[in-house]
């Protein structure tokens, strides 16, 4: 996995996101991101409607409000975000399964150690037997 791709998130946002992270925890938490030319804009906390500590579902109704909030700010929904209260921050079997969007940043936050690890990707799938997986560089901007 080689870094070809670099995405510009505020620190307080990064914050925020982890932080919302921690409060779901045990479970996995989940959410989007929005913005513009790979920076991040805006953070939109979603409900793990599974409640479980091993994978996530978005509520459709919010996912659905959500989509209409990036698009009436202009911005296009970016990353997808959610944790992992107990194993590293990789890519699960699971993760590799659901994730269909060979244009979405997915960061996942591990909170396996005591300070979370934060590590972005993306998932291509070119053909049923093929999977690319890209690790994404997370730029910290501070205020």
């Amino acid at each position: 996995m080689i870094n070809e791709k670099t995405i510009t998130i505020a620190k307080e946002t990064l914050d925020q996101m982890v932080e919302h992270l921690r409060t779901e925890l045990p479970n996995e938490g989940c959410g989007y991101m929005s913005g513009n030319n790979d920076e991040v804009k805006t953070l939109h906390k979603m409900t793990n409607i599974d409640k479980s500590p091993e994978h996530f579902r978005f509520d459709p109704k919010e996912q659905f409000a959500v989509v209409k909030a990036a698009r009436a700010a202009k911005e296009e929904l970016t990353v997808v975000y959610h944790s992992h209260p107990e194993t590293p921050a990789r890519l699960s079997e699971e993760d590799i399964t659901l994730f269909n969007d060979p244009n979405m940043i997915y960061i996942i936050v591990s909170f396996k150690s005591e300070s979370p690890e934060i590590k972005g990707f993306m998932v291509n799938k070119p053909t049923d037997k093929e999977i690319e997986i890209r690790r994404i560089a997370l730029e910290i901007k501070e205020n």
